[in-house]
This record gives C-alpha cells, structure tokens and sequence, in this order.
C-alpha cells in the first residue's frame, strides 16, 4: 500500500481514481503527478552518483537504532538533506533538490539494509510533510496549469 517509487512509476493503489487517505496530496490528476515524479527522477539520478557511501551508511545505523524515536530519526534525516543541500547548483530550486534528495537517501538506505524499508519510508513521508507539503501542493498546481 505504501510503496515507494523514485523512478516515476505509480506506486500505491488508488480507489476510484484518487489516492488513498494516506497520501499527502489532496487527489488529483494521474498524469500531473506522473509527470513531477519522472522529473523528480531524473534529478535523483544525478544526484544519486554524487551521494557517499559513508553518509547512506550513517544513516542506516540511525535507522537500526531502535532506541531512536521516529521523531529523532525525522531530525537527523532533515540534517543530512540540508548538509547535501549545500552542494546542490544554485539555478535548481532548494525545495525541489531536497525533496528529491531525501529521496534519493531513501532508496539508498532501502537497497543497502531492505528491512528497514517500513522504518525509512514512514521517517521520510514524515519529513517531507514537515519540510514540503505547500511546495508539493504547489508543484502539483503548477503542472496542472
């Protein structure tokens, strides 16, 4: 139900052309959001070549540490995003750069320990409801337009 998808692909299930309650887009277009995730795609595949193994493997023994609360693991993600935010080309915009970021981090931790995919997943909607939510409400606008 909660499948997490970078390469543009539709992921989850959708019931009566809408996503379900989960997601944190009110329910539009298909194609609209089709679009912005082959976009989103395409800069994490750029980004993906430039991220170290050493920050992918410190945020997997954050993740493995279950004495951290999903609140802290949230805080700890959003500070590795914006420490790599600081190497992100300054015509792209840093909303658009972070958000793919994190989920560029997010397939990467996912492929190195799989059993943290529940784990990643939840911390990484977290922060990018936290961080994104009126931008991706914006970008969706936008592509509607």
């Amino acid at each position: 139900d909660d499948e997490l998808q970078t390469d543009g692909n539709r992921s989850g299930h959708f019931q009566n052309g809408e996503l379900g309650e989960k997601a944190f887009l009110h329910p539009t277009n298909e194609e609209v959001i089709r679009i912005i995730a082959a976009q989103l795609a395409e800069i994490g595949d750029q980004f993906d070549k430039e991220i170290q193994g050493r920050v992918v493997n410190d945020l997997v023994q954050h993740f493995v540490n279950e004495s951290l609360s999903s609140e802290e693991i949230t805080l700890h993600l959003s500070r590795v995003v914006n420490d790599l935010a600081t190497s992100i080309p300054s015509d792209m915009a840093q909303e658009r750069a972070m958000l793919v970021l994190a989920m560029v981090l997010t397939k990467k931790i996912v492929n190195t320990v799989p059993s943290l995919l529940r784990r990643v997943c939840d911390a990484t909607v977290n922060y990018m409801n936290q961080q994104f939510h009126e931008y991706i409400v914006e970008m969706v606008s936008a592509a509607k337009q």
